[in-house]
């Protein structure tokens, strides 16, 4: 996947749905991000984590479809966590006060073990 291309992955770890964002955040990712979203609330976990590690662009639109699935994950009672923000967007997420409605956590959290790691 090179830059210009969007894409959402739904992982479950440790109890916990995750949704990586992958490329550009924007209204091309909206097929991936709606898909991801479905697949992830299918998963019926309590909680949903939103991993922008691989997420190279965010603009407004994109913004709009992460309220979008707050808002649907806050309807279905879901607790919201993001990570993998850089501080450009962390900041982003402050002013507009994203951050109000979902806990940021360390960049590490729910880190895919690597070979030989115990979980």
């Amino acid at each position: 996947m090179n830059a210009t291309e969007s894409g959402a992955v739904v992982a479950d770890r440790d109890g916990v749905a995750v949704i990586e964002l992958r490329g550009r955040i924007d209204a091309g990712a909206e097929p991936a991000i709606a898909r991801a979203g479905a697949e992830a609330a299918a998963l019926g976990r309590a909680e949903l984590m939103l991993d922008f590690a691989e997420a190279d662009y965010i603009n407004s639109t994109g913004i709009a479809l992460i309220v979008g699935l707050l808002a649907r994950a806050r309807a279905e009672r879901r607790e919201v966590s993001a990570r993998g923000l850089t501080p450009h967007y962390r900041e982003i997420f402050e002013i507009t006060r994203l951050s109000d409605f979902m806990r940021i956590v360390p960049d590490d959290a729910l880190a895919t073990p690597g070979p030989g790691a115990s979980t």
